[in-house]
């Protein structure tokens, strides 16, 4: 797609009742910090100016991203341009020297000093949108929500989201202070948040930004690339899962080329009319992935090719292993 069509689709929406108005896909830029095996910061430099200049105004990241990494980075590609950007940052994950997880810290001071450590890293003294990565289960959710609506009245946080938590816990927070975003795992792939989850975020007004669009990049044919590369460990790349998607994973590709567009076009149009005033998130690498998945924007799909996508068939795994989807509460029934 060249700039001219990407300026085509300059439009903005408005999430939920509370939210910025932000471009209708989002830049997640957690793979520009090693989770998917080697980057390089110049090329992810280029990315995030090469999206905003496309008109991208959300942009996605975790101050535990490469331990610190991804802040950094986005700080340095905000530089002279903030005012063109709101930042979206996930925060409380607890991570050891050598990259191992340690569990969640939302405890109020904690919080505090998530956040400090955020605006010195990304160069602002605001963040649009912060959120909780996961759930602290040692903490109520109302403690947490509390501590950043204090952040909110000193001026340091604009808007407050949450993560992958479940409609009760959505609603308790929205209780607290108004929640403008939840952010959860969607695709063609994962689309367990349609049963409650969805109808939940639409009666309270909270809208969603939507990542894992193209579940890691298994709907476009993308494979681990070695053993730091994070997916290798997830149970949709690995053993009989992977040779079973294959088979989901072919008939995609022959239903896009027919269309004559990307994997990685449909299934973000898909979701884009599956879930409209919802905002995908999009990991891409260098411009040429942003580039075609803006491309996007500009094919949307009949209802007819929705209900033929629909019908596909079902990809083989979870989206985590199994300890991992035991913690997650937006997979509580």
């Amino acid at each position: 797609m060249s700039t001219h069509e990407a300026r085509q689709t300059r439009h903005t929406v408005k999430p939920g009742t509370t939210g910025p108005e932000v471009f209708p896909l989002g830049l997640g830029c957690m793979g520009m910090s090693g989770m998917y095996g080697a980057t390089n910061d110049d090329e992810s430099l280029r990315t995030v100016h090469a999206a905003i200049e496309r008109g991208v105004t959300l942009l996605d990241t975790g101050d535990f991203y490469g331990m610190g990494h991804s802040e950094l980075l986005v700080g340095r590609a905000i530089a002279g341009r903030r005012e063109r950007v709101q930042l979206s940052v996930k925060f409380g994950a607890l991570r050891g020297p050598d990259g191992s997880w340690l569990g969640m810290d939302l405890r109020p001071a904690a919080v505090k000093n998530f956040a400090t450590y955020s605006l010195k890293r990304l160069g602002v003294d605001v963040i649009d949108i912060y959120r909780p990565a996961r759930l602290d289960p040692n903490v109520p959710i109302e403690e947490t929500i509390g501590t950043i609506s204090d952040l909110v009245k000193a001026g340091y946080v604009r808007h407050i989201g949450l993560s992958e938590v479940g409609a009760e816990t959505l609603r308790r927070a929205h209780r607290v202070h108004p929640i403008a975003d939840l952010q959860i795992e969607y695709s063609l792939a994962s689309r367990g948040p349609e049963s409650t989850i969805f109808p939940t975020l639409r009666e309270l007004g909270i809208s969603a930004t939507l990542y894992g669009v193209l579940s890691r990049g298994l709907l476009t044919g993308s494979k681990p690339t070695g053993a730091g590369d994070f997916r290798a460990h997830l149970p949709r790349f690995s053993g009989e899962h992977r040779e079973k998607n294959e088979d989901v994973v072919g008939s995609l590709h022959r239903f896009a080329h027919e269309r004559r567009m990307s994997p990685a076009q449909l299934a973000i149009a898909w979701v884009l009319a599956r879930q409209p005033g919802f905002v995908p998130v999009i990991g891409v690498k260098n411009v040429a992935q942003l580039d075609d998945a803006l491309g996007a924007l500009n094919r949307p799909l009949t209802s007819e090719d929705v209900a033929a996508l629909d019908s596909l068939g079902a990809v083989s795994g979870g989206r985590y292993g199994p300890e991992q989807m035991r913690l997650l509460d937006s997979e509580r029934r």
